[in-house]
């Protein structure tokens, strides 16, 4: 099959999908909504005709069986209830199963009889189905077979030591009272097969997606420890109860894996250790691996281009023929040349954040349901455009801070009831454009953070000493649940219920050169702002030097470079006016700790903008002006106050990069 009508096709039931889960999120929370219900038929269709034209019948199948379903909603003929919404979203979750398999693997190997069964057994019961909630009869589990059985041995588990990267844990999982119990195992099991590797179950996979079990079955995973697989699973959807127990130990020496890692997960974890970063990126949101440019984007690059092929012919001649006033000339030429060429291909990598959002409402729509809580979500501001790679690095922080609103922020409505609150919780996921910047807030109205509760946690864990918490203020106390210590199961049932990856979130944000804060008001909700560059690689920046050191301030930062004369003393604050405005000196020399002479009150001061931060830069001299590639700062000088990052110059050397906001 041709790669590029692949690729085309999966891009669009990619966007497809997205749109289908949205508009079924409409109908849900209002059935007589018809033009969303018309939007469903038309993607459903559409889906089914390019899945039946690419040749894959499994999945134009299912998504037939769902048109017929959907069309008998549109008729009038089906009332719209959660448990058939439950049924839909399943096939819809299915169909993008196979779709990431397609495009891994060129082909999808996932079975839809049983999913296309369910659909069918509703739609030919029809009204009665809807109007009496009954099971279909294929999936009421067979109560009088005696070979039905969740006595798992670890003995009988049919398990590969070379298969195992860490610990073997079996999970003894409870759905809960069911009508559809197939599908709502196939579910969980899909679910949980996104966190970590099914090792081997019992009874057979085939039997639980029947719903042919007693009560539990037993699934067998390869994960960190039972701690980690414990956390995950308090988060999975169609869970209703579970128990976790390491039995590598049981199982011998054969599933070893040979890695001190292991044992190392093992021994450093506490009943209160949260999940794993590593397992988080196993159903993190894909990365965006296409963009769509507009046709007069591509004509200025081909224009570009042109230029720049006649450029590079005058300048080959110019130095073939010696002539140095030609070769200027052209270089001069190349310089506007490339600059528009780097303008207009940074645009082209501008994408808008619907591309990730557009995915969060049915998150936060299937873990409400899951944790029957009644919840508005928002989005506001998708339109606002950042560059390719830090939407796709920023696309998990955000999930799991809207996890965490949903899980710990947004009461349960009988206690929101109490407070004197609506039954129903609203989440806003709200962006907006700031200069070179995106702001991006998630903001609930729940119960807000304890800061007591922060504190105690904060001592209990050695974060901080009680002289340090005592000194700070309550927006200091909130930033602290982005440290490691704070990432554990007791601290977000019992705290803050803000602290499980908070820290991997800061840390992610921090790489991008962007910042993150904690703004709450207890009881009345809790709100996590993201700053994050519009777009990164290529800046401007203004040289200045400080003793035998260099450094790079951004020139969008820059507003005015005076002399120090203008400097006064205000209260033992070296401060300039501008504008009637007072602006405090950052002595660079004594925040970098520069060792060697200084200008000692001479030099130049670099005033910032405003909209940026009200301070001046003391520095001894202002140098040249220059376009740099910055690299973010990795490691453990990742998110250290004042620098964003670092810059190669032409002869070799390293500058640091200042962030003029947390300097």
């Amino acid at each position: 099959m041709d790669d590029q009508y692949l690729d085309a096709f999966i891009r669009e039931s990619e966007e497809a999908i997205t749109e289908l889960n949205n508009s079924l999120l409409e109908l849900e929370s209002d059935p007589s909504d018809t033009e969303a219900m018309d939007s469903i038929f038309r993607t459903a269709h559409t889906l089914k005709g390019n899945f039946g034209a690419m040749g894959f019948d499994n999945a134009a199948d299912l998504a037939h069986a769902m048109e017929d379903l959907l069309d008998e909603m549109r008729q009038g003929e089906m009332e719209v209830t959660p448990d058939l919404m439950d049924l839909i979203f399943a096939g819809v979750d299915q169909i993008e199963v196979i779709v990431g398999e397609i495009e891994e693997h060129g082909e999808s190997g996932t079975e839809t009889d049983e999913m296309v069964s369910e659909l069918r057994a509703v739609l030919e019961e029809g009204a009665v189905a809807a109007d009496d909630a009954e099971p279909a009869a294929e999936t009421a589990p067979a109560d009088n077979d005696d070979s039905l059985t969740t006595e798992a041995s670890v003995a009988d588990a049919d398990i590969g030591g070379a298969a195992v990267d860490g610990r073997v844990l079996q999970a003894e999982i409870d759905v809960g009272e069911s009508d559809m119990l197939g599908v709502d195992s196939m579910l969980a099991v899909e679910s949980i097969e996104g966190r970590f590797d099914i090792l081997d179950s019992s009874p057979s996979r085939a039997d639980i997606e029947d719903g042919e079990f007693e009560d539990t079955f037993v699934l067998y995973l390869d994960g960190p420890d039972a701690a980690t697989v414990d956390a995950e699973l308090g988060t999975t959807g169609k869970v209703d109860s579970f128990d976790v127990t390491d039995v590598t130990d049981e199982l011998g020496s054969d599933t070893d894996t040979g890695s001190g890692a292991v044992d190392d997960s093992d021994a450093g974890s506490d009943s209160d250790s949260g999940p794993d970063p590593d397992t988080e990126e196993e159903h993190s949101v894909d990365e965006i691996k296409s963009v769509r440019v507009d046709v007069d984007q591509l004509d200025d690059l081909h224009g570009l281009v042109e230029q720049l092929v006649t450029s590079r012919i005058k300048l080959r001649r110019g130095v073939e023929q010696n002539n140095l006033d030609s070769t200027s000339e052209t270089l001069n030429e190349l310089d506007k040349i490339t600059a528009n060429l780097q303008n207009t291909v940074m645009d082209m990598r501008l994408i808008p954040l619907k591309k990730v959002v557009g995915k969060f409402p049915r998150l936060v729509r299937d873990l409400a349901r899951e944790l029957d809580k009644d919840i508005e979500f928002e989005i506001e501001g998708e339109d606002i455009e950042l560059d390719r790679t830090i939407l796709t690095e920023i696309s998990d922080p955000l999930m799991h801070i809207l996890r965490n609103a949903v899980d710990h922020g947004i009461e349960p409505p009988e206690e929101r009831e109490q407070a004197g609150k609506p039954r129903t919780g609203h989440i806003t996921l709200r962006a907006s454009r700031e200069r070179d910047h995106v702001i991006i807030e998630v903001e609930d109205d729940g119960a807000g953070l304890d800061v007591e509760g922060i504190r105690d946690k904060a001592i209990e864990k050695g974060v901080r000493s009680p002289e340090e918490l005592d000194a700070m203020d309550d927006s200091a106390i909130y930033d602290l649940v982005f440290h490691p210590g704070f990432s554990t199961a007791d601290e977000v049932t019992d705290t803050s219920g803000r602290g499980v990856g908070m820290d991997v979130v800061h840390d992610t944000v921090s790489q991008l050169d962007g910042s993150v804060n904690v703004d709450s008001e207890p009881g009345e909700g809790t709100t996590v702002s993201l700053r994050l560059p519009v777009t990164m690689a290529i800046v401007k920046v203004l040289f200045v030097k400080v003793g035998g050191e260099e450094y790079g301030v951004p020139i969008k930062n820059v507003d005015e470079i005076t002399g120090t004369e203008a400097a006064k003393q205000v209260n033992g604050q070296e401060v300039i006016k501008h504008n009637d405005e007072i602006y405090p000196v950052i002595h660079l020399d004594d925040t970098f700790d520069i060792e060697g002479e200084t200008a000692n009150g001479d030099g130049m001061l670099v005033r910032i903008r405003e909209s940026e931060r009200q301070v001046a830069l003391h520095c001894d001299s202002v140098n040249s002006q220059e376009e740099v590639v910055v690299k973010p700062l990795e490691g453990i000088l990742s998110g250290t106050p004042g620098l964003s990052g670092t810059a190669v110059l032409g002869d070799g050397n390293i500058v640091h990069i200042l962030d003029v906001v947390t300097l």
